[in-house]
């Protein structure tokens, strides 16, 4: 592996994290905490000063390989949460490490799975930092390196294969520098769109910048201890669309942007990821119409949860753990499947589950009629065997690894329902599951060694399970390939 431009890209991402610092000492500044705003110009100060010493020299040999660009990514966003967690260790706001780490990597991962039950305790640049973290995790601190950083554009895309959520990754340019900054573009203007949007609700500024910054990184952290329910209905509505926008694949808006509108329609993914969420709605609506006052009311409701959980958001405007338990099995489905690949949501994505079942119906036919030459088709194209065997590989370390963790998490104590919708819920990069971590509650009473694996789940479940695996494995780290 080549260690040397390893050890540089980590060094960027510490000066990067180092100047993203500035953004909640800003915040400390403004709102007058003198002590928060110490400590954050403390940590840049380091972050800056390590960064700078750590990319004083570049490597000659920039060019990275499959293996290298995993582990790149994995230690990154290791180092990302390690050194976020600090601030909130130094404020004593969260004076246990391994629970500031927790907070950190469910801020980056874009989890939203919080230890804390008074989040208005802490500072104001504490809460914007801890969701600022989804939105920096939501298109991914990698991809915007690859804007900065010249490689080979090979190079270049084991880094992005790597932290880009979905199946595959495409280049809507020939140059992929110039498709990242594409990407930032379009993160940038649907946040925007959203910050504007809240503030024409008369929501207050702070609230609007954190909660945008969850909903755009498909996060789920509030400012407030009762969550999105003590926001206005037209406010709660304009999350909820948001919320659903960003787990829609983004070359779906490349397409809309080039006006290219026939390749956007043609999009397979994007149609059933949406005809999902609106059965889910007609079907929950109905399920817990006797428990809202209205009709309207029970719409928005059964809406806003599927679309914070369906796009792995996590954010709550009732308490879903007391509804019917059809409604409850729907939402659990939704945690699984996830939204489209190329957004900024977690689970197994759409995508996949399409590709999985188009071939299995096609084994079945072949199994049929012996004969018959058949491909699986995506969007109108043909779909590599290669790509295919891919995905059932990743179902496999999916319920490989999900059914570990449900095992050493199961040794915790708590309620099987508990421990299942924990691992599903930071695993699938959702934050909220059913019963002891529902919607009011949190996931502080778990043990360090349970703590631990829900960790390793969120970065597994974020970084798409490869990457972390290979970090873990020992002959990963061997200087012979």
């Amino acid at each position: 592996m080549n260690f040397k431009m390893i050890g540089y890209v980590l060094a960027m991402v510490l000066k990067l994290e180092g100047f993203l610092m500035v953004l909640p000492l800003i915040v400390a500044l403004l709102y007058r905490e003198n002590q928060p705003a110490v400590v954050y110009l403390i940590c840049i100060v380091v972050c800056l000063v390590v960064g700078f010493l750590g990319t004083a020299r570049r490597p000659k040999n920039a060019v990275f390989y499959q293996k290298d660009g995993f582990v790149t990514v994995s230690l990154c966003w290791v180092l990302l949460s390690l050194v976020g967690a600090v601030p909130f260790v130094l404020t004593h706001e969260i004076p246990n490490y391994l629970n500031a780490v927790f907070e950190t990597v469910s801020g980056f991962t874009t989890t939203g799975a919080s230890i804390l039950s008074n989040v208005e305790a802490l500072s104001h640049a504490s809460l914007f930092w801890r969701s600022f973290s989804h939105w920096i995790g939501g298109m991914g601190v990698l991809v915007f390196i690859l804007m900065l950083i010249p490689m080979r554009d090979g190079s270049h895309m084991f880094l992005m294969k790597a932290e880009s959520p979905g199946p595959d990754v495409s280049k809507f340019v020939p140059r992929l520098q110039s498709t990242a900054v594409i990407l930032y573009k379009l993160y940038l203007f649907i946040t925007a769109a959203e910050v504007i949007t809240l503030l024409i609700s008369r929501m207050p500024v702070f609230d609007a910048l954190c909660l945008t910054f969850g909903t755009a990184g498909t996060g789920g952290f509030a400012v407030l201890n009762s969550g999105i329910a003590t926001y206005t209905a037209a406010q709660q509505w304009i999350i909820t669309i948001f919320m659903i926008a960003f787990g829609v694949n983004f070359t779906f808006y490349y397409y809309i942007l080039c006006r290219n509108y026939r390749a956007a329609v043609k999009m397979e993914e994007v149609r059933v990821y949406l005809i999902i969420v609106l059965v889910s709605i007609a079907v929950i609506s109905v399920n817990i119409s006797g428990i809202f006052s209205t009709a309207s009311e029970t719409i928005r409701q059964a809406a806003f949860q599927i679309g914070s959980i369906m796009t792995t958001t996590g954010y709550s405007t009732t308490d879903f753990n007391l509804w019917p338990s059809l409604s409850k099995m729907i939402l659990v489905m939704l945690m699984f499947l996830g939204p489209c690949a190329g957004s900024t949501g977690g689970g197994i994505k759409i995508s996949r589950v399409i590709i999985i079942w188009k071939s299995a119906r096609r084994e079945l036919r072949n199994v049929a009629h012996p004969r018959t030459i058949s491909k699986v088709k995506m969007d109108g194209h043909s779909i590599s065997d290669e790509m295919v065997r891919s995905v059932q590989v990743y179902l496999c370390m999916y319920v490989i690894l999900f059914f570990v963790s449900l095992l050493i998490v199961s040794a915790s104590g708590f309620s099987f329902e508990t421990n299942f919708t924990a691992v599903t819920a930071t695993f699938n990069n959702i934050g909220p599951g059913l019963d002891a971590v529902g919607p009011t509650m949190n996931y502080f009473a778990y043990n360090a060694v349970s703590k631990v694996v829900l960790i390793i789940d969120m970065l597994a479940g974020r970084l798409e399970i490869l990457p972390i695996l290979l970090m873990l494995l020992p002959s990963t780290w061997k200087r012979k390939d």
